[in-house]
């Protein structure tokens, strides 16, 4: 996916569930110049994500979108990505599984950031399983969406060492404050 002729930034949603920390550190740099994209739209599967609240203090268009009827909310979802031009899919702490129809229609154009080094830890509870199993390290991987959990390309990884003194809350925090150096890095990296 190489980036339109001229400075047109990339048209891009990103999905969410939660805080939205990714989310607030990617709309921060899609506002520099030298980088390919612009945050265009937010989606949420719930109306609790604390990050909806960026889409005012930003002034970006959001969806809520229940993910109870998938097939249904994907055609929606579709047609909505389709009208607002979207060409990437960043999901930042998205909570749900999108359909493999929906990642067919956009191959390669949909990326995760995850909070482990994969192929280590994919799902949830990363870093409690990490330091469970006495692991030197920790880390974030940005990497591309496919029909498998946490299963495509990788794009970036970023690795930290996990201390004697780290519970899952100092190593998320330790995690998080990668996630948002290498998410954007890694957008760059794929549009450039």
């Amino acid at each position: 996916m190489k980036k339109s002729i001229g400075h047109e930034k990339i048209k891009t949603a990103v999905f969410i569930s939660g805080k939205g920390s990714n989310l607030k550190n990617l709309i921060k740099f899609s506002k520099l110049k030298h980088y390919p994209f612009s945050v265009d739209l937010i989606i949420s599967n719930t109306n609790k994500a604390k990050g909806l609240k960026y889409s005012k203090e930003y002034k970006i268009e959001k969806k809520i979108i229940n993910y109870d009827k998938k097939i249904k909310n994907d055609k929606k979802i579709l047609k909505f990505l389709k009208k607002k031009k979207i060409k990437l899919i960043c999901l930042a702490g998205f909570m749900k599984i999108l359909s493999n129809n929906f990642i067919k229609k956009f191959e390669g154009k949909i990326i995760n950031i995850h909070p482990s080094l994969l192929p280590k830890y994919k799902g949830l509870n990363t870093h409690v399983r990490a330091i469970k199993s006495g692991d030197k390290f920790a880390g974030c991987t940005v990497h591309y969406v496919t029909s498998k959990l946490d299963s495509g390309k990788i794009i970036l990884q970023k690795k930290i060492k996990i201390s004697r003194k780290d519970n899952r809350y100092s190593l998320s925090k330790k995690v998080l404050k990668k996630e948002h150096l290498i998410y954007p890095a890694a957008i760059k990296k794929i549009l450039n």
